[in-house]
């Protein structure tokens, strides 16, 4: 009788131990563990991390870290950490959460536009992926790269058409540098470069072209008039006397990309670039900043006229006012000089 007692009092104790285990695991498992107030949290986890460098990441939107960490190694997630980046939402239990990091990496959009330079490039898309600079620049420089793909060093920038791009976080260096090959490539599709040739222009051409015609006006309802102007001087073989091109040409031999200049001076007509098309005739060897599609759409369909010069319009600020003829032009130069002289702009 007594053995009996015995014996029901361990099954009970075991009952018991077993029902309190079954708790926790299911209490580890399906209860909620996230310990922020926003519907949904985002962790970024780099290429090549461990467990402890996820746990790390996680450990403040969780309530119970450890929880997270016993389920990642009994559902196999430990051995198999991937970089990218996850959405957590609010109230998810440490199988969801486990679940939502083995396979759900989430689409970055990625865009830029009005870069000079390689290098400004590169920092503004190491902000939006997770190759730093340095390691973007390095490839987005690769001179092998841009040769084998008809680029020179002057026109490789003109292969970046600005948008907004859908890549996941943890993309590499090279294959967002080849993603541009291929977009640029879509771009360049068999309408706009017949477009391209009947002005005459490659498609280098027109984004060197377009890029000018971007610095000189922001308004895009202008651009394909300012767009036919330098058309029509390159038909005539009249040089294109662009101040953009100068300022560009000035910044580059000061090797000072940031230096601001609101004015070009008669002095700095003489610095002989190639960039420079008061010197130089023709369009300059290459862009002197990336511009946006609106540009280059009003290099392939310029507006048609008769006119071969421009000037600020300081009546309707934002705007230019064009010329047929170089007497009529210096009417119009002579009020902007007024007026810029009056606002004391010396450089």
């Amino acid at each position: 009788m007594y053995l009996r007692k015995i014996l029901l009092l361990i099954v009970v104790l075991g009952l018991i131990l077993g029902g309190v285990f079954a708790y926790k695991v299911y209490d580890a498992i399906f209860s909620p563990n996230t310990k922020f107030e926003n519907n949904e949290a985002f962790i970024y986890i780099p290429t090549n991390s461990t467990i402890e460098d996820v746990s790390e990441l996680m450990e403040p939107l969780l309530k119970n870290p450890k929880t997270f960490l016993q389920i990642a190694e009994r559902k196999g997630y430990s051995s198999n950490v991937k970089g990218g980046k996850y959405a957590i939402q609010k109230g998810m239990n440490n199988n969801d959460i486990v679940n939502s990091l083995r396979s759900n990496n989430i689409p970055v959009q990625v865009s830029f536009n009005n870069q000079e330079t390689l290098a400004d490039l590169a920092g503004r898309i190491s902000s939006q992926i997770e190759p730093d600079s340095l390691t973007l620049l390095s490839v987005l420089s690769d001179k092998s790269f841009y040769t084998n793909n008809g680029f020179t060093e002057a026109t490789q920038i003109a292969m970046f058409i600005p948008n907004s791009y859908e890549f996941f976080w943890n993309v590499s260096a090279e294959n967002f540098r080849d993603r541009m090959l291929r977009e640029y490539n879509r771009f360049w599709n068999e309408e706009r470069r017949a477009k391209a040739e009947l002005q005459g222009l490659t498609p280098n051409e027109v984004v060197s072209l377009a890029s000018i015609v971007h610095k000189e006006t922001a308004k895009v309802d202008e651009r394909p008039r300012v767009a036919g102007v330098y058309l029509n001087r390159i038909k005539k073989n009249i040089k294109l006397q662009a101040d953009p091109t100068v300022i560009f040409a000035l910044k580059k031999h000061m090797g000072n990309f940031d230096t601001v200049i609101k004015r070009v001076l008669y002095k700095d007509l003489e610095l002989d670039s190639p960039y420079n098309t008061y010197k130089y005739a023709g369009i300059p060897p290459g862009p002197i900043t990336m511009p946006d599609i609106s540009a280059i759409q009003a290099v392939l369909n310029p507006e048609k006229h008769d006119y071969y010069y421009f000037v600020a319009n300081v009546e309707n600020f934002g705007y230019h006012k064009f010329a047929k003829t170089l007497s009529q032009h210096n009417r119009n130069k002579a009020q902007y000089i007024r007026w810029i002289n009056s606002q004391n702009i010396n450089r």
